[in-house]
Order: C-alpha cells, then structure tokens, then sequence
C-alpha cells in the first residue's frame, strides 16, 4: 500500500510560486526524476501567509528518501532562493482501515 509524504516548512507561499515560475526547467526536472523513482502524486500547498506544505503520494517511504536524496542538489537552491532556511518536517503516513474512507 502507498504512503504520503508531507513536508512542512516555514515560508511565504507567492515567494514559492515565484522561484518556482523562475525556474521551470529545473522543476520539471526534478519532477521527472520523481516520476522515474515512483512518485504518484506530489502537490505544494500554502496557508496562513507563512506555512508551505508539499504532500506527495509515493509506493513506499524509501522510494521518497532515495528520490529525495538524489536530488537534494538541486531541490536546497530552490528552497533557499525561496526563502526556506530550515530543513522541511518530513513525515511518512500510513494508511489507516477505518470503514468510513471517500474517494
């Protein structure tokens, strides 16, 4: 069964659609090596003026950790050109069996 992966960090959401805008090419990249290493779903998500979540769907939190470290390289720039100073809170999410799941 898959996991989620979120990632939570401090930071202004317009300042990461703007690096992002600037460096499409990059991003694109990055993506398409999460594609090769398995992600199926990966999305940014900004609330509160200063909070960015990304939550990502993945078949297993070790292909996250090794996407992730493959391309930390080039991921940290982005980050910081975005004012990212601190590592993200990583948490790996399984699913729960409750009976009362939609969609």
């Amino acid at each position: 069964m898959s996991v989620i992966v979120t990632l939570w960090m401090q930071g202004d959401p317009k300042k990461i659609e703007e690096v992002a805008a600037a460096n499409q090419d990059t991003l694109q990249a990055i993506s398409a090596a999460g594609k090769a290493a398995g992600a199926i779903k990966h999305r940014f998500y900004g609330s509160d003026g200063d909070n960015v979540m990304v939550i990502d769907e993945w078949p297993d939190a070790e292909s996250f950790y090794g996407f992730y470290a493959s391309q930390e390289d080039k991921i940290g720039p982005l980050m910081a050109a975005a004012g990212i100073t601190a590592e993200p809170a990583v948490r790996i999410w399984e699913e729960l069996e409750t009976g009362d799941e939609i969609g």
